[in-house]
C-alpha cells in the first residue's frame, strides 16, 4: 500500500472504531480480517496511526472543540499529523484523492489544520484529565491514588507497551526460548521480575514463528506473570484459577507445577475456555481441565474446602491495560465501576468456599484503582473473619510484600494488584 493508501485505510478503521461500542482492538481485527488485501506490515503502518489518535484522543478533542469543528476521523487524523511535526502543506498533500487514497481536505477541514498550524499537542488552558487522557470522573481517584507522581505514572501509561513472553519451563530453558527467538530476528531479553519473562523492545508478530508454534513462549505481559508467581503453587497441589479466561494464567501456574497436580480452569464463557484448550495442547500442560461456570451450577457447593489455591483473578476496570487498551480510556463509566465491584465481591464471597482449611485464596485485577483492590479486599476480610492477608511469597524479588501493586512507571509492566488471603487452619 502507498502512505496514502495506509492513511485512507487508517480512517475507516478509526471511524469504525469511533462508531462501534466495542474494545478498538477486537474492531481492528475484524477490519483486517475482512481486508486481506493489507499485508503485515501495513497492518502495523495503519495501527500506527489509528493507535497514535486513540492515545491523543482527549487532546485532540479539545482542540477540535476549540476550533468549533466537527470529531471526524479525518480531522483527528490530520491533526495527529500536525502536532507530529508535518506542515499544512504535507498534510495536504497526503489526503491526495488518488485511486486508494483519501479525498482531499475541504476548505473547512484545512482551515483547521492550518488554524492550529502554530500550536503544540499541549494547551495551557487544557483541563488536567485532558492532560492526562483519563476521563473526568477518575481523576479523583487516580490522584488519591498516586498523589505527586499521578502526572509520571499516566505518561508512563500513555506509552507505547513492549511485548512481554512468558518462557514455557515445560519445553525450554530462558536461554534456549533466547537463542531459537533470535533465529528468528527477534532480539528478547529477560524481563526485570519474573523468572520466566522476556521482552521484545517493540511490538512484533511473533505466533507464525517456530518458537511461538512449538510451545516454547506465550505472550504475556510480565505483570501478569507475577500474579501467577503470587499463587505460589506447588507441583502436587489441587489449583483453582477461576476466572480462567483463555488460561493464560493457567497455563503459568501449570507449568509451575511441572504439570503434576490438578488444576482447574474455570469461567462463564465457553468460547473463552474453548480458546484455552489449544493454547494447553500446544504448550505440553497434561494436569489442567476447564470447568464452565453456569447459572444454576453445583460445582462450587461439591468441591468446597478442597483446593490448596484459588485464584480470582477478577473482571475489571482493565485501567492497568490502558497501554495497550487506550479507547478504554474513554468507554469506560463511572456505572461500569459500581456494577465492577459488585460483581468482584460477589465472586469472592462465592470462590472463597473452594479454600481448604489452610489454604490460600490470591485476588487480583489488572485495575489501578483502590475501589476494586484494597478497598474490595478489606470488605471481604471484614465480612468473612476466616481469612487474613499475609505477604507474599513470590516472585523472590517482591518477596515479603504485604501486596503487589504494579505500574508501567514503577516496574515497566502492566498495571496489576494482588492480594494473598489464607484461611484459618
Amino acid at each position: 500500500m502507498t502512505p496514502a493508501g495506509q492513511l485512507a485505510a487508517a480512517i475507516d478503521l478509526l471511524a469504525a472504531i469511533e462508531a462501534d461500542p466495542r474494545p478498538a482492538d477486537a474492531i481492528a481485527n475484524h477490519f483486517f480480517r475482512t481486508r486481506r488485501f493489507i499485508g503485515g506490515g501495513d497492518r502495523r503502518a495503519v495501527s500506527t496511526l489509528v493507535w497514535g489518535v486513540l492515545r491523543a484522543r482527549r487532546h485532540l478533542g479539545w482542540w477540535l472543540d476549540y476550533c468549533h469543528a466537527p470529531h471526524t476521523a479525518r480531522l483527528m487524523l490530520a491533526l495527529q499529523a500536525l502536532f507530529s511535526g508535518q506542515t499544512p502543506n504535507k498534510i495536504a498533500m497526503a489526503f491526495c484523492a488518488g485511486r486508494y487514497g483519501p479525498p482531499p481536505l475541504a476548505p473547512e477541514e484545512m482551515a483547521v489544520v492550518e488554524q492550529l498550524a502554530t500550536r503544540t499537542l499541549e494547551h495551557p488552558n487544557m483541563p488536567e484529565a485532558v492532560k492526562f487522557e483519563i476521563p473526568d470522573w477518575i481523576l479523583p481517584k487516580l490522584r488519591a491514588q498516586f498523589g505527586p507522581t499521578l502526572g509520571d505514572e499516566m505518561a508512563a501509561m500513555n506509552e507505547t507497551a513492549p511485548l512481554d513472553l512468558r518462557v514455557n519451563l515445560l519445553k525450554a530453558t530462558r536461554e534456549e526460548a533466547i537463542i531459537s527467538l533470535r533465529r528468528e530476528g527477534l532480539a528478547a531479553v529477560p524481563t526485570e521480575y519474573s523468572p520466566w519473562g522476556l521482552r521484545l523492545a517493540n511490538r512484533q508478530s511473533i505466533t507464525s514463528g517456530k518458537t511461538f508454534q512449538d510451545g516454547l513462549v506465550e505472550i504475556q505481559d510480565e505483570g501478569s506473570q507475577l500474579i501467577a508467581l503470587a499463587v505460589d503453587a506447588q507441583p502436587g497441589m489441587r489449583v483453582v484459577d477461576y476466572c480462567a479466561g483463555a488460561g493464560g494464567k493457567t497455563l503459568a501456574i501449570a507449568m509451575g507445577m511441572q504439570n503434576k497436580g490438578h488444576i482447574i480452569a474455570c469461567d462463564v464463557s465457553a468460547p473463552r475456555l474453548e480458546g484455552a484448550i489449544k493454547r494447553l495442547r500446544r504448550a505440553g500442560v497434561h494436569n489442567a481441565e476447564q470447568h464452565l461456570l453456569e447459572p444454576g451450577d453445583k460445582w462450587v457447593k461439591r468441591q468446597e474446602r478442597k483446593f490448596d489455591r484459588v485464584l480470582v483473578d477478577a473482571p475489571c476496570t482493565g485501567t492497568g491495560t490502558w497501554r495497550r487498551n487506550p479507547d478504554a480510556r474513554t468507554r469506560l463509566t463511572e456505572t461500569d465501576l459500581a456494577e465492577l465491584t459488585v460483581k468482584q465481591a460477589a465472586i469472592l464471597d462465592t470462590a472463597q468456599k473452594l479454600v481448604k482449611p489452610g489454604g490460600k485464596l490470591i485476588y487480583a485485577t489488572c485495575s489501578m484503582l483502590n475501589d476494586e483492590n484494597e478497598a474490595q479486599v478489606e470488605a471481604f476480610m471484614a465480612r468473612t473473619p476466616a481469612f487474613k492477608q499475609i505477604p507474599i511469597d513470590a516472585p523472590e524479588a517482591l518477596r515479603g510484600a504485604a501486596k503487589l501493586r504494579l505500574s508501567p512507571k514503577v516496574n515497566g509492566t502492566d498495571g496489576f494488584f494482588a492480594a494473598v488471603l489464607a484461611r484459618d487452619p
